[in-house]
């Protein structure tokens, strides 16, 4: 785990950069948590709350009650308030913002290839990479927590991921600039490299998650979330999840936001590259309804789309996915675009190896006439995940050591990678400063969820199931 020689005098000076952030910065800082004078965590989630669709706040807090882990997913900013107090090394890159180890996943190509990548950014903006880190660490420690594993499992876990993100840091930085743009975790070919490593449980339950993936697709999603009434194809109507324009809003009101619907789809179109362009084109508009997902996002604006192409069977499903700012934005600044949709869409081509055909970006108004941001991708399009809470401790190991690979590769696109490896050196210090972080959020996210619980029992926010 070295870094070769450096010839030139600009590479020799990253390197002298990264080991001056190690002198600056210590790698065993890592481990600080300075928790003094931290704002209230009910009040920012309170402040989220206020920009959102009011009758589904109650379902994002009853989502992040079930548990410290799902309180986790949902507390993006607390930990982004959390992390804004913790020592950096000062060297940048494009971050996820969000990187728990939910927001990784298997997906489809362009090429139609299986890969497994970061799939959320709806937090992305250039920032301090340790975060990603610290935040993906966390999750593993709180996962292992949720799943009942012991001390010392929950930390061999940590420190096998940072480890995976450390050694592939420094291998990326041997590397060329095109090479590491080319890189991917193409999962079939990492099957036949390496399948003959994994348990036959293991195995079993990868090829199920991607031959289920190959299936998800609009086809898919069109027998599952649509029906036919009086000859017309409909979304299907299943409250409060999904729910079709017609019923959430009267006849004008629906009809003056479609309008401005139409007009979002069209500025969509102008976002994509003039061969995605003239492929979506072909399509037509047939149906909207508000859908709500994951955890952290639930309240904000979302939309699934149903268009049709040749006939009833050649269908196509949006996301239409409000775009915010960023958590991150008050303490790393504010995002150099104009729109968040677009903030959105350029961290996610920057970040993954291949992103969606139809990714794109748009705005529109709302019945509010109050103007949103959003950004655009297929809802099914061969999406896969894994299900870490079945994972045992061999599962969850391995599972983090993928996702930190993940991490490393699309910070290391960016970001400094050269300098990255500098700092991160050749011992384990940042790996065990990692995981002593990861045990004490953990606790902290624990004391954050039972303030959550006791806001929902003493009436000061309202929880709902769903």
């Amino acid at each position: 785990m070295h870094l070769r020689a450096r010839r030139s005098r600009r590479a020799r000076s990253v390197v002298a950069r990264g080991k001056a952030a190690r002198k600056e910065v210590p790698r065993s800082r890592n481990a600080e948590l300075d928790l003094r004078s931290r704002p209230d965590p009910i009040d920012l989630l309170e402040e989220q709350a206020r920009s959102r669709v009011p009758e589904l706040v109650p379902l994002r807090y009853g989502r992040m009650m079930i548990s410290p882990f799902t309180f986790f997913r949902g507390a993006a900013l607390i930990m982004a308030s959390d992390l804004a107090r913790t020592p950096s090394s000062g060297i940048r890159a494009q971050i996820c913002g969000d990187a728990h180890l939910v927001n990784f996943g298997v997906f489809g190509t362009p090429e139609r290839r299986l890969i497994f990548d970061v799939n959320d950014f709806d937090e992305t903006l250039p920032g301090p990479w340790e975060w990603d880190v610290k935040r993906l660490a966390a999750s593993l420690e709180i996962a292992g927590r949720s799943n009942g594993y012991g001390k010392q499992e929950r930390r061999d876990i940590v420190v096998d991921a940072v480890r995976m993100y450390h050694e592939t840091m420094v291998d990326l930085a041997n590397k060329g600039i095109l090479e590491v743009w080319y890189t991917a975790l193409n999962v079939e070919a990492a099957l036949d490299e390496y399948g003959h490593r994994l348990k036959n449980r293991q195995r079993k339950q990868i090829d199920q998650v991607c031959a289920e993936a190959t299936r998800r697709d609009s086809a898919h999603a069109l027998s599952k979330l649509t029906h036919v009434v009086n000859g017309a194809r409909q979304i299907v109507s299943s409250p409060p999840l999904v729910v079709p324009l017609g019923e959430l809003l009267g006849d004008a009101e629906r009809a003056a936001l479609e309008t401005q619907i139409r007009h979002a789809i069209d500025e969509l179109g102008r976002s994509l590259p003039f061969e995605r362009r003239v492929l979506f084109e072909q399509y037509r508009f047939v149906e909207l309804a508000r859908k709500v997902v994951g955890v952290g996002s639930v309240g904000t604006r979302c939309w699934i789309a149903l268009f049709l192409g040749a006939d009833e069977d050649d269908p196509l499903f949006l996301q239409i996915k409000e775009a915010e700012a960023s958590v991150l934005e008050r303490f790393v600044g504010a995002s150099e675009y104009p729109n968040h949709g677009l903030r959105v869409v350029a961290g996610q081509r920057l970040m993954q190896a291949a992103s969606d055909l139809l990714l794109g970006w748009t705005q529109a108004s709302g019945i509010d006439s109050q103007q949103r941001d959003f950004y655009v991708r297929q809802l099914r399009d061969w999406k896969g995940s894994f299900d870490v809470d079945e994972m045992a401790p061999s599962g969850l190991s391995l599972y983090g050591r993928l996702c930190a690979w993940t991490l490393a590769r699309a910070h290391a696109r960016s970001g400094d990678r050269v300098a990255i490896a500098s700092y991160l050196g050749t011992s384990d210090r940042f790996e065990k400063a990692i995981a002593t972080f990861s045990a004490a959020y953990a606790d902290q996210n624990e004391r954050d969820h039972a303030a959550l619980v006791a806001a929902v029992r003493s009436g000061r926010v309202h929880a709902e199931t769903g």
